[in-house]
């Protein structure tokens, strides 16, 4: 692993200049093997409940999106923070980012229990809507509650996480991060399998598995922000007051970005409706290839994370010309990985799908739409890594207008219209995602060459400056 980041770190060094190619893998390689390393786990996760049978993959499956849902809450919090402390960090301004830290913070624990509450006392209708079967509606109920009752140290703990981002400290949320993983597979093997004198809880152990492990994740996450061993220094000892500027400049970065949230999400769970249709063999099978694709997924979020840093702390410097190069360099990096993942999935799709299960039929569909995602890889990775920039530039609508028309039109009608009006089925679900990623890909690159992002911060500061006078 040292070997290979070494080797990479030289690579884009030499392609991207000496200075710049050591601050983006500084940045990129922590959020990188985090994400990665998250997703392997997820994917372990996936297996272990896998073993139970394929009615208990479909009934975690059908609870995913509508988790999202209630997380795109936070998006707003999170994307805004990680803008406004890059800002910070790159005007020289430390205080003032450890000050709005605290403010996410505390606001993040009144919005996590809110949401928690709601997740609990809706998880039965939310199954239903979704279009349970009876083999799966019990164990997606109880797992959907178990999961939402711990939303709120998830908040907190993605609060302190974006700050930190900001600040450019990805390897601190590496670090807790991997090891609640690590925490959540153990528990995973003694509850779901009645280890170590525990119970057999099986689809419900999972579930207890990942609210422990995230409850450990907070509590570490809270630690590192208030132990002056960071960038972030928090005050523990002056009195908390609610800084309506702060907030009010983080919901204005972040509240296109929730909305954005929010419609992808919605628009997944049309999509997870209209494939959980076709029986609950194809709805595992699909639930196979989404929690395959976060290998490809994580790393386009981590060149995402790389580049809203970069830009956002060259913004915050004043200098616009660096934060093109960022934003470019990040790019390259991030189609390169992209086009190298994709030719692992064709070539090895259908021995990492009988990981999972080992039902023929769930195999043999798996296998195939993990083909069929190769050929959205390229304009995943473009339409993450741009939009990372966009945002820490603070012009965070036009990720949003490109995946309200990506998801919106072809995850949801062309979806829809795919698989039940033209018969393709499974297939044709997939082939709506490759459309959806590749428009997506088009409208924020149209964007981006404009360069009209890159006064987006001066436009935010103004406003605020007016909002202030009145």
């Amino acid at each position: 692993m040292l070997r290979q980041r070494d080797s990479i770190k030289n690579s884009v060094k030499r392609f991207f200049g000496q200075e710049m190619g050591q601050e983006i893998v500084a940045i990129t390689w922590p959020a990188f093997i985090e994400l990665v390393l998250s997703t392997l786990f997820g994917m372990v996760d996936m297996i272990m409940v896998g073993q139970l049978s394929s009615a208990a993959i479909a009934a975690v499956g059908l609870t995913n999106q509508p988790f999202f849902l209630l997380l795109s809450v936070f998006a707003a919090v999170n994307v805004g923070t990680t803008t406004l402390v890059a800002w910070n960090i790159g005007a020289g301004k430390v205080s003032r980012a450890s000050d709005a830290t605290r403010q996410i913070i505390v606001l993040n624990v009144f919005l996590g229990l809110i949401m928690s509450i709601a997740g609990v006392f809706l998880a039965p209708y939310v199954v239903t809507f979704m279009g349970a079967n009876e083999d799966t509606f019990r164990d997606a109920t109880v797992y959907f509650q178990i999961v939402a009752s711990g939303l709120m140290f998830q908040a907190v703990t993605m609060g302190i996480t974006a700050s930190l981002r900001g600040a450019g400290q990805t390897r601190v949320p590496m670090y807790y991060n991997i090891g609640s993983n690590l925490l959540n597979v153990f528990g995973n093997y003694v509850l779901i399998y009645g280890k170590l004198g525990f119970p057999k809880y099986g689809v419900t152990g999972a579930a207890i598995s990942t609210t422990l492990s995230r409850i450990v994740a907070c509590a570490a996450a809270l630690y590192i922000a208030y132990s002056g061993r960071t960038r972030i220094q928090i005050n523990r000892l002056g009195r908390f007051r609610f800084d309506f500027k702060v907030i009010r400049t983080v919901m204005s970065i972040g509240i296109p970005s929730a909305l954005e949230q929010f419609l992808i999400h919605s628009g997944l769970m049309m999509f997870a409706r209209t494939v959980s249709g076709l029986g609950t063999t194809h709805f595992a099978a699909h639930q196979i290839g989404l929690n395959i694709s976060g290998l490809s997924f994580s790393p386009s979020m981590a060149f995402g994370v790389a580049s809203t840093t970069l830009v956002g702390q060259s913004l915050g410097a004043n200098d616009k010309e660096r934060a093109k190069k960022c934003a470019n360099a990040v790019h390259h990096m991030a189609m390169a990985v992209a086009i190298f993942v994709g030719l692992n999935f064709v070539l090895f799709s259908h021995p990492m799908a009988r990981l999972y299960n080992k039902e023929t039929e769930v195999v043999a569909l798996a296998g195939t739409v993990l083909k069929i995602l190769a050929l959205a890889l390229p304009g995943q990775s473009t339409q993450l890594s741009i939009a990372g920039a966009l945002r820490g530039a603070g012009d965070t609508m036009y990720p949003l207008y490109a995946s309200a028309f990506g998801i919106w039109v072809f995850r949801v009608v062309v979806a829809y219209i795919f698989v039940h009006v033209f018969g393709w089925g499974l297939v044709g679900a997939w082939v709506a995602l490759v459309l959806d990623q590749t428009v997506r890909a088009l409208i924020v690159y149209v964007r981006y060459r404009s360069c009209k992002w890159l006064d987006a911060k001066a436009r935010h500061s103004r406003r605020n400056e007016l909002k202030a006078d009145v």
